[in-house]
């Protein structure tokens, strides 16, 4: 396992984003966004136009691309050269912002929302993200419930990224989906156990201003949340963290420097 998880800097554009509802969801807001992120020393840039909170709506796909595309576009005129992800459910969203300059897809449904996202990114040739997520957004913390957390989601993400694989995509990356479908103590089972999620692929974790850190840390806003954000990262990115999705890249690239130096 690498001693330095990759930095994912988050670009949410989308007027009803829990951690940054807003703050740029215009597209030039955006674009220099990214740009500081990368600066800032981002490692992977994830792009997303529909947000996934508990009890979002949906965003019609039109409405989609044209929040994500010009963004992408924008960020590689720029000459961002990093890695991109593309935070999408949908394959004709994942092919579009791809041709955009996207490098990466990320499916919060593990290919369920769209039964063409599989065969669509073995045919663009990207890494895949497969997201473990109980229900769907508008419906996944109604009453989340498990046989055993752990192996529920270990079998779910085991599976799903066999059937990618076996559509052709080579890299698979899987995420245990913190927050989605599951209630605090099923975030913190899944925490205890992340190490077993490595051998499924490059792991993805995302818990950044997420709620049950707010809950048990008594931060209500998301903003205020990268402190304790940053705690959890730093007892965790060496228990089965390849990639650490952040809202702050400035202190999480302290923190892994930090990390790489003691370890």
């Amino acid at each position: 396992m690498s001693a330095s998880p990759r930095i994912m800097g988050v670009i949410n554009i989308t007027p009803d984003s829990f951690s940054d509802g807003g703050l740029y969801a215009a597209e030039q807001a955006a674009i220099d966004h990214g740009i500081a992120l990368a600066d800032q020393g981002a490692d992977i840039l994830d792009v997303g136009g529909e947000s996934t909170r508990p009890g979002a709506s949906p965003v019609l796909q039109g409405d989609e691309l044209s929040r994500v595309v010009p963004v992408i576009r924008g960020i590689r005129r720029a000459g961002v050269t990093i890695p991109i992800s593309i935070d999408t459910m949908k394959s004709r969203i994942a092919r579009a912002a791809v041709e955009a300059g996207a490098t990466i897809v990320n499916d919060v449904s593990a290919g369920l929302y769209d039964a063409a996202m599989l065969d669509t990114v073995a045919e663009l040739g990207v890494p895949y993200i497969a997201m473990h997520m109980q229900g769907t957004p508008q419906t996944m913390q109604a009453n989340p419930s498990y046989t055993n957390v752990v192996d529920d989601v270990f079998s779910f993400l085991s599976q799903r990224a066999t059937e990618a694989r076996s559509r052709g995509i080579a890299d698979v990356w899987v995420d245990v989906g913190i927050g989605f479908g599951k209630t605090m103590e099923h975030n913190l089972e899944l925490l205890r156990n992340l190490h077993r999620f490595t051998q499924l692929g490059t792991t993805v974790l995302g818990i950044s201003r997420k709620g049950f850190l707010g809950t048990l840390s008594g931060l209500s806003v998301a903003a205020d949340r990268d402190a304790v954000t940053m705690m959890a990262h730093g007892l965790l990115m060496h228990h089965g963290c390849s990639v650490l999705r952040v809202h702050n890249v400035v202190m999480a690239r302290q923190l892994v420097a930090l990390a790489s130096r003691l370890k």
